[in-house]
């Protein structure tokens, strides 16, 4: 059977939750072999992208855009994410391959690999301005960092978990997470079972590993609760809208000074997109006629 990622909505204890869960295999294993990452960064990517996907989900209209920002200290130089509401979701790691010992717990040292930073949340929904939050970095983790965010720079109270497990071979193995969010009514009943439900979850990647769904997850987290999902299931891809049309206008906005100047070196050029790692070339006659239209 074909595995598919995607993303599931719902509510529960009468509205006074709503939660987000997605299962994103494919979409993590897709930004590995795109950017040749190694495996914490792998982790770390494929974490960002979850997280962004789901927080994608949040928004309503076909034009709102999401971008996800870390900058840091760590040798993972930083890691860049975009999503839309549909599931469509890209991103790039500063540097992919970085190499790290175990954490003590032996898992993939994410948290190192990043180091401190800030993280920017940028949401595109066709106002005057993109609104911009941005907090520092709790653990460079990813989860606890937008567990932090919600918190400080929105006042939702959430919960956050998201996960990579590796395969022997450095493929991806399984990934996903769930995102928790209090509505301003929650009751305090609800609160402390909810707290201690988390408590004792397990990690993300053993629920996907032990057959798990998204839906799964989310009705083991709040049984009791009366989970209601919503009747659509947002179908997750890594998906980029670069073409080599766009690399073109890009060009155009050089200039026709600079054009001459990369026409004169009298080679081809080759232009690559950060967020999926796709390369453009263009020849000399190509150049030739894209500064010819500038005149």
């Amino acid at each position: 059977m074909e595995y598919k990622d995607y993303i599931v909505r719902g509510v529960a204890a009468s509205g006074q939750i709503r939660c987000f869960a997605i299962t994103s295999r494919n979409l993590a294993e897709e930004a590995r072999e795109r950017h040749q990452t190694s495996p914490v960064m792998t982790a770390a990517l494929g974490r960002l992208l979850s997280g962004g996907a789901m927080m994608g989900a949040m928004m309503k209209e076909k034009s709102d855009l999401l971008t996800l920002q870390i900058q840091c200290d760590g040798p993972a130089g930083g890691l860049t994410v975009t999503a839309d509401a549909f599931g469509h979701v890209k991103g790039y790691p500063a540097n992919p391959v970085v190499s790290l010992p175990a954490s003590p717990a032996g898992k993939l040292d994410v948290g190192r690999a990043v180091g401190s930073g800030v993280l920017t949340v940028i949401r595109d929904i066709g106002m005057k301005e993109p609104y911009s939050g941005q907090v520092q970095l709790v653990s460079g983790e990813i989860a606890e960092d937008l567990t932090y965010y919600f918190a400080v720079s929105e006042q939702t109270p959430s919960s956050v978990a998201l996960g990579v497990l590796m395969n022997k071979n450095n493929t991806v193995a399984q990934a996903g997470g769930y995102m928790i969010q209090l509505m301003p009514d929650t009751s305090e009943d609800v609160i402390a079972v909810l707290e201690e439900r988390l408590s004792r979850m397990e990690p993300v990647t053993t629920m996907l590993q032990n057959g798990h769904t998204p839906e799964s997850m989310l009705e083991e987290i709040l049984t009791g609760m009366d989970v209601e999902f919503s009747e659509e299931r947002i179908l997750a891809s890594f998906s980029c809208n670069c073409s080599k049309e766009r690399m073109e206008k890009a060009l155009v906005s050089l200039g026709s000074a600079e054009l001459d100047r990369i026409i004169a070196d009298g080679e081809s050029i080759e232009m690559n997109c950060h967020f999926c790692n796709s390369h453009y070339r263009f020849s000399l006659e190509e150049l030739s006629r894209i500064r010819g239209a500038l005149s």
